[in-house]
C-alpha cells in the first residue's frame, strides 16, 4: 500500500507494550507475520474505501465487514461484532465558541486481537498525542488492541467535557440576559443553544449502552487495568449525560423566563400606549366639541371662556397622568 500522509497519520507495530524501532507503512503490515507477539495500529483521517479496503486486506478481515457501510456517516454510536472484527463508532465533540456551535465528529474503529484501525473524521478528539502517550507506559500497551480501543474510548469521552465546558459558559451568560435590565430578550440565541445542546445529546445518550455491551464483552478476556479503565471511563460518561441534561433544563427555564419577561414587557408597554391614548382623548374631545361650530355656546362670548376651557383640560389631563402614575401604568 502507498503511505498517504493526508490519510494515514501513523502506522506501526507494538511488541511487548513497545513500539517497533520502525515505523511499518501499511505496505509492511505483513511483518505481523514475523512477530507473532506484535499488533499493528493503523490511524487514518478520512480515507477511501480502497484505500481502507487495502489494509483490511493485509489484515485478513475483508470478508468480516462491510466497507461501505464502515465509512458511512453515523448519526449515533455503533458496536457490533462480526466474526473477529468489534467495529465501534464514537461521536466526537467540540465547542466553537465563535460559532456558538458544538462541532460533532466521528471516530470508527476496528478491533481485532492482531490490530486496530482508527478512522477519525473531523477535528475532534485527535488520537497523536493519546498514541505518544501509551507508547510511554508499555505497560498498559501490553495489554493488547483491547488497551487502545479503550483508551481511546476514555479520550473521546474525557474530551466532552471542554466543549461543555465552552458551550455552559455561553448558557450563564445568556441566562444573565434573560433576567438584565433593559434591552431585548435574546429569544434567538437561547433557541439556537437549544438546538445545538439538542444535537449534542442525542448521540451522546445513546452512547452508555453499547459501551456497556462492550465492557460486558471485554470482561471475558482483557486486563483487570483495561476493565477498570473502562468503568471509569462508563462513570465518567453518566456524569457527562448528567451535565448535558442539566444545561437543557437550564436553557428550557432560561427560555420560559425570557418569553413571560417578553410577554410582561409587551404587557406594561400596552397599558402606557393605552394611558397616553385616554390623556390624549380629552384634548381630542374637548376639540372636536368646540369644532362643531353650534351658534349657542355661551362660553364663546365670555372673555374667559377659553382659558377656563384650556384650565379644565390641563386639570383633566394632569389628573389622569397622576391616576395611571399611581397605578404603575407610567
Amino acid at each position: 500500500m502507498v503511505h498517504n500522509g493526508d490519510v494515514i497519520v501513523d502506522c506501526a507495530l507494538y511488541e511487548d507494550g513497545r513500539r517497533l524501532t520502525y515505523d511499518v507503512a501499511c505496505g509492511s503490515l505483513a511483518a505481523l507475520d514475523a512477530h507473532p507477539e506484535a499488533f499493528a495500529w493503523i490511524g487514518f483521517a478520512m480515507p477511501n474505501a480502497d484505500e481502507l479496503t487495502e489494509a483490511c486486506d493485509l489484515l485478513g478481515i475483508t470478508d468480516e465487514i462491510d466497507v461501505d457501510e464502515i465509512l458511512a456517516p453515523h448519526r449515533q454510536p455503533v458496536l457490533s461484532v462480526e466474526g473477529k472484527v468489534v467495529h465501534v463508532v464514537l461521536r466526537t465533540a467540540r465547542y466553537v465558541d465563535r460559532e456558538e456551535k458544538i462541532s460533532l465528529g466521528e471516530l470508527t474503529l476496528l478491533v481485532t486481537e492482531r490490530a486496530v484501525i482508527s478512522i477519525r473524521y473531523g477535528h475532534a478528539s485527535p488520537l497523536s498525542k493519546l498514541r505518544h502517550e501509551l507508547e510511554a507506559e508499555p505497560e498498559l500497551l501490553q495489554a493488547g488492541p483491547t488497551a487502545v480501543l479503550v483508551a481511546i474510548i476514555e479520550q473521546v469521552i474525557a474530551d466532552y467535557s471542554p466543549a461543555l465546558n465552552g458551550f455552559e459558559q455561553d448558557v450563564i451568560e445568556v441566562e444573565r440576559d434573560v433576567f438584565s435590565d433593559g434591552g431585548p430578550q435574546p429569544v434567538r440565541r437561547l433557541f439556537r443553544l437549544k438546538s445545538e445542546v439538542r444535537t449534542f445529546q442525542s448521540p451522546l445518550e445513546a452512547l452508555p449502552e453499547p459501551l456497556a455491551r462492550l465492557s460486558r464483552l471485554v470482561r471475558r478476556f482483557a486486563h483487570p487495568d483495561v476493565i477498570e479503565d473502562l468503568s471509569e471511563a462508563l462513570d465518567q460518561l453518566d456524569r457527562t449525560v448528567i451535565r448535558t441534561r442539566s444545561l437543557s433544563n437550564l436553557l428550557d427555564a432560561a427560555l420560559t423566563a425570557s418569553l413571560a419577561q417578553t410577554s410582561i414587557q409587551q404587557n406594561e408597554d400596552m397599558r402606557k400606549i393605552s394611558a397616553w391614548v385616554a390623556m390624549a382623548a380629552v384634548p381630542t374631545l374637548i376639540a372636536g366639541i368646540y369644532g362643531m361650530n353650534f351658534r349657542h355656546m355661551p362660553e364663546l362670548d365670555s372673555t374667559v371662556g377659553y382659558p377656563a376651557v384650556m384650565i379644565g383640560m390641563g386639570l383633566i389631563v394632569f389628573g389622569l397622568y397622576r391616576f395611571f402614575r399611581k397605578n404603575g401604568w407610567l
